[in-house]
């Protein structure tokens, strides 16, 4: 079970009781209501960070991008690319991960500031936390910060940190069925980009019916096709990301 938002409780079903064996009692819901309060105080306390952590960027005139995906959709990759590709642009990120910081010692690369975020048994980061990590980071002014979520395609979704801009990151690999599959995640981006497009010949994965599934989700958000480590695609990304700087 996550620390932090309480998944992996497994749901009550109406009507069920639960009855321990030699016991007489009954739970009735008990547990589900419970959980139900925890999650909204977590919920509440979370968006109240993301409010703060807002006003902090807005105060900078910067803009904070949240990269949700899977694992392994090529989130760091995407990002090494765009960082040289905004060159001019001033860019902090924040690598959310449960272990390691192979991720940030790679965003160093790029020459960008970077603080690592371990969340060790938690999926997702959440608002405080980002927080927390802008005190450790020079954040820039009039530029962008790049938040690489922990690879998750459920969680994440539910969690303001204080962005302005979600980027949902599918890769070709995964199937373009993920849609579908994970709505929240995807009706929640303002972008998505699939990346991993120099695959397509390998994978089964159509880009139509990809576009087909977000178009009837999430209508107003922006489709780019990338690949991050051949270069397609990323000018346009760029672009947009340019675009939103205040």
């Amino acid at each position: 079970m996550c620390e932090t938002c309480g998944c992996g409780v497994p749901p009550q079903h109406d009507g069920e009781e639960h009855t321990h064996e030699g016991e007489g009692h009954h739970h009735h819901h008990h547990d589900a209501t419970r959980t139900l309060e925890i999650r909204t105080d977590v919920l509440a306390r979370n968006d109240a960070f993301a409010v703060e952590n807002r006003h902090r960027l807005d105060d900078l005139g910067t803009v904070a991008f949240n990269l949700i995906s899977s694992p392994g959709a090529g989130k760091t990759t995407l990002l090494e690319a765009l960082i040289r590709a905004l060159d001019e642009v001033p860019v902090a990120v924040i690598e959310g991960d449960l272990q390691t910081d192979r991720d940030a010692a790679r965003i160093r690369g790029t020459g960008a500031p970077v603080h690592q975020i371990n969340t060790g048994e938690g999926c997702h980061l959440d608002a405080h936390m980002v927080g927390h990590a802008m005190e450790h980071l020079e954040l820039p002014r009039r530029g962008v910060v790049f938040i690489e979520n922990v690879g998750n395609l459920v969680c994440p979704a539910s969690f303001d940190l204080g962005e302005r801009f979600r980027v949902v990151v599918l890769s070709v690999a995964e199937g373009d069925d993920k849609v579908e599959k994970y709505p929240i995640s995807f009706r929640s981006a303002d972008a998505m980009v699939i990346n991993k497009i120099d695959l397509l010949e390998h994978v089964d994965f159509s880009i139509d019916r990809c576009r087909t599934l977000m178009a009837a989700l999430n209508p107003e958000a922006v489709i780019f096709e990338v690949s991050a480590r051949r270069g397609d695609g990323i000018d346009a990304l760029c672009q947009w990301v340019r675009s939103k700087l205040t």
